[in-house]
């Protein structure tokens, strides 16, 4: 059986990946907690690889159990295996973390944003998927309000934006994300369960980061986090990777690619509450605008209209 039909968790099957939807996006915004704190700390492709060696080593008692269908899955989609763990934990992991050391919070995060935006456009033209009206006015409202959130209402922030090389990366790696998504739609790759995917491609994605060892070692950059560091690296872990990346997954499978890619609108609305929650900021006037903007964009884009 495969993952689409197993146990949720005791939820109703068309309430878990709307839930999940919901989610994900939650546990996606803490990596840009626990990424910044560490940037300083560690090599960010160090980072990035400790990250998903463990997170593979833990999920590989689910790619275990499904040993025979993962072998088959292999075999059949070895290069989009790769290409799943390159794009996501290489391009959407270490550079990332990389392009962060270049470029602002604001520019990062309203760059990163358009990754739905991509993936509509990639399943247009590889897939031929028709976009509806009301779908696009959807993206655009929600995209409005994370504009707001993160400009705090100030338009005229716009003007201060400037492209540096930080900048290419976050949109590098926005592309990449939308791809990623894009890319599990093949029927032949989601014979395996959630979890089992996602260990599989993890493993892919420490493949692709194991050259920086030796480039590390060279240039005198390979050098272990602190004793301090792990609990934030476990938080990397267990949090913006199990269980974001497990999430969001899920939400694809059942949701498809570019309904499930609408969450990452919901990525700056939880930063604004964990920072508020976690931090003390105050919740101003344009955080609720904003967040007012992307629920009714998401709702918008994909609350189908039921035929009579």
């Amino acid at each position: 059986m495969t993952g689409a039909g197993r146990s949720n968790g005791g939820l109703p099957p068309r309430l878990a990946p709307w839930a999940a939807f919901l989610a994900a996006p939650l546990f996606f915004s803490t990596n840009l907690v626990f990424g910044r704190s560490l940037a300083d700390d560690i090599d960010p492709f160090l980072l990035a690889l400790i990250r998903w060696l463990c997170v593979a080593i833990l999920l590989t008692p689910f790619v275990l159990r499904e040993a025979v269908t993962a072998r088959t899955v292999l075999m059949a989609h070895p290069a989009r295996i790769l290409a799943l763990g390159f794009l996501g934990m290489w391009m959407a992991g270490a550079i990332v973390y990389l392009a962060l050391h270049h470029t602002s919070a604001i520019n990062a995060n309203l760059i990163y944003t358009t990754s739905p935006l991509m993936i509509i456009v990639i399943e247009a033209v590889l897939f031929g998927r028709k976009t509806a009206v009301k779908e696009m006015l959807g993206v655009a409202l929600a995209f409005t309000g994370v504009a707001i959130i993160i400009l705090r209402g100030d338009v005229s922030a716009l003007a201060t934006l400037s492209f540096n090389p930080g900048d290419v990366l976050i949109a590098l790696a926005a592309l990449s994300w939308a791809a990623y998504s894009v890319l599990q739609r093949e029927p032949g790759v989601k014979r395996l369960s959630n979890l089992a995917l996602f260990g599989v491609i993890a493993w892919a994605g420490v493949l692709t980061l194991l050259p920086a060892v030796p480039v590390l070692a060279i240039t005198g950059r390979l050098e272990l986090p602190q004793a301090d560091a792990w609990s934030r690296i476990a938080g990397l872990v267990f949090l913006s990777s199990l269980a974001a990346f497990s999430l969001f997954q899920f939400a694809v499978r059942h949701l498809g690619a570019s309904t499930a890619g609408l969450s990452l609108y919901l990525m700056p609305v939880f930063g604004v509450a964990l920072a508020w929650m976690m931090l003390g900021e105050r919740l101003e006037g344009f955080h609720v605008a904003g967040i007012a903007a992307v629920v009714a964009g998401i709702a918008l884009a994909t609350i189908r209209t039921r035929s009579a």
